[in-house]
């Protein structure tokens, strides 16, 4: 197997991270993030639940995008460094390895988001399953689709109510829908 050449993966992670600081235009969103924040720190605020609940949604949204997008970048900038360290520790190099990895993911998965750009892609997502003629066999189908779903939500930590799951699968035309809640560009991502 061929060395790895590190700081060429670093440079294009970084390159990568850049292209998408400028997509997400990161002083726009600090911007943002002090209008919402003004906003949210009005002190009639919950007289209306549903603006309420709106404005301070969004602001959850902006910090997490401003947190994530610092926090990307502060660990694209710890690389070289942490190589360098690694050469000296038995075992660096490969704790090193482990960072440039996770990285590179990470930073893989904001760019799909940057790609989602629709009027809907950051909005919740409803999943219906039917499992409509068939019978036992197909509602019992329907059910481990189901289950499926709700494991990959539980693994990329997407909430889905408790309430919203309904699991009476014992007819032929039963069915469920759940809506998926609290995961950034769910509709976007359409959980695929």
């Amino acid at each position: 197997m061929a060395a790895r050449e590190y700081q060429l993966e670093i440079d294009a992670v970084d390159a990568t991270l850049v292209s998408i600081e400028k997509v997400l235009d990161l002083p726009k969103l600090r911007k943002q993030a002090e209008e919402l924040e003004v906003e949210a720190g009005v002190p009639n605020l919950w007289d209306d639940p549903e603006a309420a609940q709106k404005i301070t949604s969004r602001l959850s949204r902006v910090q997490s995008e401003i947190a994530k997008l610092s926090g990307l970048r502060q660990r694209v900038e710890d690389l070289p460094i942490l190589f360098e360290l690694a050469a000296g520790e038995p075992g660096g190099i490969e704790d090193a390895e482990k960072e440039l990895d996770a990285v590179k993911k990470s930073v893989s998965e904001l760019e799909v988001q940057t790609l989602l750009n629709g009027e809907y892609d950051d909005r919740d997502a409803l999943i219906t399953i039917r499992s409509e003629a068939g019978g036992v066999e197909a509602a019992d189908w329907a059910e481990m689709i189901m289950r499926m779903y709700l494991r990959y939500c539980e693994r990329h930590t997407f909430k889905v109510p408790f309430s919203s799951i309904d699991s009476v699968f014992l007819t032929a035309s039963a069915g469920t829908t759940n809506q998926v809640q609290e995961g950034f560009y769910l509709f976007g991502v359409r959980l695929h």
